[in-house]
């Protein structure tokens, strides 16, 4: 049966009950693989500045508020970004607001901009939609699946219910060697799940291949299914970052295993043109690249201070591989509210942190207090010398039995991501 809809009550019991937000770090010696700086280059890197960089939240926020069509993106989490060849950027979003935003006051009397479906009443939740971006920066169009009268996810819902999240893309040769280019998007498949697994449980990594330049969906292959595993905490799903380097991508991915205060952090590597070919996939298991991912280990295992989330990204700094993350191993509520970093000088590890520390700023609302800041993402392709483009998203996470739609689904304050600007330094010895 398809996912339902979130309300305020779901998005309330999820994120304080799913430790869907974070994943434990630790330390792993491995030996870097090829095509990796050696560790005579790699220094330690910490966050050092940050600012705000309004102009990408103010481009979404021009486009979410255009009412010219109502099966458009208003609002959306899990962001990530993609450049393409010609100078667009694709933009992907997990659960996706498509409605009309009206100005202030909403129904409730809240002096808040709110979104509304064209009918009146809830606004159009759908499991994911692609923005695509102008070379310019302005948002042009949303690409979601179904028909303008009932738009649906772009990535379908699979066969005999659950759902598909887009995490990252990339933009790589339809085979080794070949001219023709497409992108390649990982999804993380998921099934619908009570309790611990309000937001699903995890069934395995699937790639879906576009062709370019029309973005159309050429096909959905599993590539790291997990279904055989009978416990769910045990499922791996991979995608929540990527990092080309030398001749292979290496993708990151996490387990959420609900009784934990975190999650552990696990490694791929696939050869460049070969992301949706599952026998081109090896899965580091401690020791040596192997085909099987049922055998693979942590490089980022949880417990004690340390502690990284699922929805955390890497990218490479002045040789070094740097991990971005919420705080989630932090004091309180440092995980819903602080981002930190981990850096080594490979991506098997070791890792070594957490160093620096972000508190972003978040959206005054109605309830500023229950206000929740998650998924960090990089977007190294906006990155020009001022320093790493980091997206974040904001949520509504009110007392349990408060009455969250309100808030949450009409607030267009809230779902839409945020930027940014973020500068890193070496670590003092």
């Amino acid at each position: 049966m398809p996912r339902p809809p979130i309300t305020r009550t779901t998005l309330v019991a999820a994120l304080l009950a799913l430790p869907v937000l974070t994943v434990t770090a630790a330390l792993l010696a491995a030996p870097p693989p090829r095509g990796t700086d050696s560790r005579a280059a790699c220094t330690g890197r910490t966050l050092a500045s940050w600012s705000v960089d309004p102009g990408p939240a103010a481009a979404f926020a021009r486009y979410g508020d255009d009412n010219s069509r109502t099966d458009d993106w208003t609002g959306g989490d899990g962001t990530h970004s993609v450049r393409l060849p010609d100078g667009r950027t694709l933009w992907l979003f997990s659960d996706t607001f498509l409605d009309r935003v009206h100005p202030a006051p909403n129904p409730q009397g809240a002096p808040y901009r709110w979104r509304t479906a064209d009918t009146g009443g809830t606004p159009f939740l759908r499991h994911n939609s692609l923005v695509v971006m102008s070379p310019s920066g302005t948002p042009e169009r949303t690409l979601t699946g179904g028909s303008p009268a009932a738009p649906g996810p772009f990535f379908p819902d699979p066969p005999g219910g659950g759902w598909r999240w887009p995490v990252h893309a990339t933009v790589e040769p339809r085979t080794p060697g070949s001219t023709e280019q497409v992108v390649r998007v990982l999804l993380w498949n998921r099934v619908p799940g009570a309790g611990p697994w309000i937001f699903g449980a995890p069934r395995g990594t699937d790639v879906a291949t576009l062709s370019l330049p029309d973005l159309r969906l050429e096909s959905l292959t599993p590539v790291a299914d997990q279904s055989a595993a009978t416990d769910p905490a045990r499922r791996v799903l991979y995608g929540t970052a990527l990092v080309r380097d030398g001749d292979h991508a290496y993708v990151f991915g996490g387990d959420n295993p609900p009784s934990a205060a975190a999650d552990s952090g696990y490694l791929a590597r696939v050869p460049t043109g070969r992301l949706a070919d599952r026998a081109a996939w090896r899965f580091w298991d401690g020791g040596h690249w192997q085909p099987d991912a049922g055998r693979a280990a942590p490089v980022l295992r949880a417990g004690g201070r340390r502690g990284v989330g699922s929805a955390f990204t890497v990218a490479r700094d002045h040789g070094t591989w740097v991990l971005l993350t919420m705080d989630t191993a932090g004091r309180g509520g440092a995980g819903l509210r602080t981002i930190t970093g981990y850096w080594s000088c490979s991506p098997q590890g070791p890792w070594h942190g957490p160093v620096g520390r972000i508190t972003p700023p978040r959206p005054a609302g109605p309830d500023p207090g229950h206000i929740a800041v998650y998924n960090p993402q990089a977007h190294p392709e906006f990155t020009a010398g001022t320093g790493l483009l980091l997206s974040y998203d904001v949520n509504w996470l009110g007392p349990p039995g408060a009455a969250a739609d309100p808030v949450v689904n009409g607030d267009v304050e809230l779902y839409r991501p945020r930027f940014l600007r973020v500068r890193l330094a070496p670590v003092r010895r």
